[in-house]
């Protein structure tokens, strides 16, 4: 079965011990600030992902993980979602992917016109790939089925 959207990023082994282990200070400060001033796409996928609200998954807002800032990750799962805008350069998030990817983590992009114009089909995605993805921690809850419908966009 193919995703009813196109997202780019691999599906990595492994588990991350602590990615929150000793945060650089700079990356911490620019992650709050980004968290205080999202971009309407992000407020929109957020207010969507908040709360627990798809599928029971808990998910952070701007999460550094090592180097870099993601802007949702489900700790409980490995799976980051970002929100590409028209300025993202495809090489450099490329590089970003696969070091998350060798950490185990998986990431899902979706552009700002996917986010305004198809919603529900973005978070078909993210609940159908969490499904797949296995729990890091053993002994939680796992994620729900999907929401309901399926389709084409």
């Amino acid at each position: 079965m193919t995703s009813p959207l196109p997202f780019r990023g691999g599906v990595g082994g492994g588990e991350v011990a602590h990615e929150m282990a000793r945060i650089d200070p700079r990356l911490g400060s620019f992650a709050t600030t980004m968290r205080n001033a999202p971009t309407p796409f992000e407020s929109r996928l957020w207010r969507a992902l908040s709360g627990s609200k798809l599928s029971g998954l808990k998910f952070r807002r701007q999460s550094v993980i090592d180097s870099v800032i993601v802007d949702f990750f489900c700790p409980a799962l490995g799976l980051a979602i970002e929100v590409d805008g028209r300025t993202h350069d495809s090489d450099r998030d490329a590089r970003r992917d696969e070091a998350l990817m060798e950490k185990g983590i998986q990431v899902l992009r979706f552009s700002n016109e996917q986010i305004a114009g198809r919603l529900d089909a973005v978070l078909r995605v993210i609940a159908d790939e969490a499904v797949r993805r296995p729990q890091r921690w053993p002994g939680r809850p796992s994620p729900g089925p999907s929401p309901e419908g399926e389709g084409g966009i």
